[in-house]
């Protein structure tokens, strides 16, 4: 999959995946205005031009914006160093929802129609734990 940030700066390179998992989380929301639409890819993804940056959001994970115009573009997990890439960035991609995380923690003022698996904030954190990203 191939994509870009909204200034066309940072180019984004992943392997092809057709899912998207949904964070409802209040630090992905304060981040991206809303629920995080995330590509769950591999550790082998490659950004191209443009100035990245970084913030450590956590001990495990770091969240990433293009320097000029603010797009969104990653959370990665610092042990292993999985992507879980901006599903916006993919404007040719066709995607599926299919999972939610941090239902708990979703405000009461929008619903999604999707139906799909949805785990708690402690159920995120069981299943990091047990080692099922």
């Amino acid at each position: 999959m191939k994509g870009h940030c909204l200034c066309g700066a940072v180019e984004v390179v992943a392997n092809a995946s057709r899912e998207i998992g949904l964070c409802h989380c209040s630090m992905c929301r304060r981040w991206t205005g809303g629920p995080f639409f995330a590509v769950h890819c591999d550790d082998k993804v490659q950004f191209t031009g443009g100035t990245l940056k970084t913030f450590r959001s956590s001990e495990w994970a770091e969240r990433a914006f293009c320097d000029t115009c603010g797009s969104t573009l990653y959370y990665r997990l610092v042990p292993d160093g999985e992507y879980f890439v901006s599903a916006g960035l993919f404007q040719e991609h066709e995607f599926e929802l299919a999972s939610q995380i941090f239902i708990d923690e979703k405000p009461p003022f929008y619903t999604l129609a999707n139906d799909t698996p949805m785990l708690t904030g402690k159920q995120v954190f069981e299943q990091f734990a047990a080692g099922g990203n």
